[in-house]
């Protein structure tokens, strides 16, 4: 019965990975002949340049954005700096963290800019560089002062540079947004270990919720509570 159980499973995962291959297929057909229909609307080609980084091809989607760039060289500038910014896209999600830096701080546009700013922490978090990181978080957060995918951003960055009662305020905040991230669970319950809180209740939400963070977590999990044991054997030796 387990094995039927499984091999059906097997068939209706591989039924969704065909289906949605094929909407992909279709789609990106789709874009390609609105691009041959109407040449001159940028935001097809950054919907194309999407599209392929979704589906991992990212020398394809380099090789689009550039040859947008060059095609709207001359346009507005909201043309110049969405295809910039989709460039941008392309470099982060290729993990390209440094050239990603390069376009995002190109954009100047006013709506895309607080989008750039949020790029640009991601990117610096990417190349762990966490103190600039957390410079652009913050300014991003002016514009997205209730995302929780910001506020994350905030904390992820102050817990890494040790910042952890500031990183439990945001974690908090993302939590009251968006209860069932695990992720945000889990951190949130190493700030409160660091601080000497009872985090038992964080660590069993992300085990529900993420279980696979929630494992790869506990070597550094196990790596702080070993320095505080230490920390507390050595001051009580003094």
């Amino acid at each position: 019965m387990t094995e039927t159980n499984n091999q059906t499973e097997a068939a209706q995962k591989k039924a969704e990975r065909d289906a949605k291959q094929k909407e992909s297929e279709q789609l990106l057909h789709r874009l390609i002949q609105e691009i041959d229909d109407d040449p001159d609307n940028y935001h097809t080609y950054y919907d194309l340049g999407a599209l392929l980084v979704n589906l991992k091809s990212y020398a394809q989607a380099e090789e689009l954005m550039m040859k947008a760039l060059g095609l709207f060289a001359d346009k507005s500038r909201a043309a110049k700096d969405t295809l910039t910014y989709g460039l941008g896209n392309v470099y982060y999600e290729a993990g390209e963290y440094q050239k990603a830096i390069e376009q995002f701080n190109k954009v100047k546009d006013s709506k895309l800019k607080s989008d750039a700013y949020l790029m640009l922490a991601q990117s610096y978090m990417g190349n762990n560089d966490h103190k600039t990181a957390l410079v652009f978080a913050l300014t991003a957060a002016e514009n997205h002062q209730q995302d929780p995918q910001v506020n994350q951003l905030i904390a992820d960055n102050l817990l890494a540079v040790g910042s952890f009662k500031d990183a439990a305020k945001y974690y908090d905040k993302t939590l009251a947004s968006d209860p069932k991230n695990g992720h945000a669970q889990f951190d949130r319950g190493i700030a409160a270990v660091v601080m000497g809180e009872d985090a038992t209740e964080y660590f069993e939400q992300a085990k529900q919720l993420d279980p696979k963070y929630y494992e790869n977590g506990q070597s550094r999990l196990a790596d702080i509570q070993a320095v505080l044991t230490k920390k507390k054997d050595d001051q009580s030796k003094q």
